[in-house]
């Protein structure tokens, strides 16, 4: 597995990550053995970084991740920050998606002394004793709604100086938002530096918003990406059909219509959608590493398998151009 360097933060990551929010149990029940299968064909095929978060299953990701590299050496992690788990009754444990999590509600908060409880938090979960990347989770608009503004200005009065101060002091190595949407990481930008964004779903095959202003502001600071959906919800990997799932939604029919158009190129090339939705972002030299989430080895082998599809380059050129 290819590694990239990390933008400026002296790490490097497998050009494939593995993902830990499906293995949280993200939509189903996840069997432990299931999840241990899943991350050790990520590892016998090289995968070295790994990224998980608090939210996922409301602990459970980092347990089983935690678990999982104990004992191995040479891997890279990443965990997120900004919401905080708080003990609740069973019956009582909020739904965000996760089945069966652990017995946690979450509490957002994006200041200097909730990120270093987050991060204290996590090292007890992960039981490891080194963290190398954090991310500001979901800090925007679409999780927070009006109150997004509140968190924002939380977080850059003493969120961003915690995480400078995790960094000067050899906690982490290197830091930066993971959100779904461009306009936090503008305003992010603008206020201070980072090292690296992990964006999900704005710069994939499907979705370029990234793409206009984002990536320039990046080269310029030397800001480095992770993608994360790929897939965009599932739709690059299903295809166009009934019920297909777009950000988190059924799809629109002006979507649908795009991907058909998506399918229609690929399948002349001779290339599998997912595979080359697999590889679109790791044409951008900004991009360190893509993400991919599951909780069964079978796909995890056949998304390895995409990698190794080699992708015309009239395809990219005509997917590159927006001709399709």
């Amino acid at each position: 597995m290819k590694t990239r360097d990390l933008g400026r933060s002296g790490l490097a990551l497998t050009e494939l990550g593995f993902g830990g929010g499906a293995i949280g149990n993200l939509y189903r029940v996840v069997p432990g053995e299931d999840a241990m299968a899943a991350m050790q064909t990520a590892w016998d095929a090289g995968i070295r970084y790994f990224d998980t978060a608090p939210f996922y299953g409301h602990g459970l990701s980092e347990r089983r991740i935690g678990d999982f590299l104990r004992d191995r050496t040479g891997w890279t992690l990443s965990t997120k920050v900004g919401k905080l788990l708080v003990p609740v009754p069973r019956e009582a444990v909020p739904d965000h998606g996760f089945v069966d999590p652990l017995p946690f509600a979450v509490h957002y908060d994006y200041s200097g002394p909730g990120i270093r409880r987050s991060v204290e938090a996590s090292f007890a979960r992960l039981g490891l004793s080194r963290i190398d990347m954090l991310w500001v989770h979901d800090l925007e608009p679409r999780t927070h709604g009006s109150d997004y503004q509140l968190h924002l200005a939380e977080f850059l009065k003493s969120g961003l100086k915690a995480l400078e101060e995790l960094k000067a002091d050899g906690v982490i190595r290197a830091y930066g938002l993971g959100v779904n949407e461009v306009a936090p990481c503008l305003s992010v930008l603008d206020a201070g530096n980072i090292d690296a964004i992990l964006m999900a779903g704005r710069y994939t095959l499907l979705d370029r918003t990234a793409e206009a202003q984002l990536l320039p502001l990046c080269r310029d600071r030397n800001v480095a990406l992770v993608i994360g959906g790929v897939f965009n919800s599932g739709i690059l990997a299903t295809g166009a059909r009934d019920g297909a799932v777009f950000d988190y939604g059924p799809a629109s029919a002006e979507v649908l219509d795009r991907v058909r158009r998506l399918e229609a190129e690929a399948g002349a090339a001779g290339v599998p959608l997912a595979a080359a939705a697999l590889q679109f972002p790791l044409r951008e030299h900004l991009v360190s590493s893509v993400l991919i989430g599951t909780g069964r080895s079978a796909s995890m082998t056949r998304n390895l398998a995409s990698m190794d599809v080699e992708v015309p380059a009239a395809f990219w050129h005509a997917a590159q151009n927006g001709s399709i």
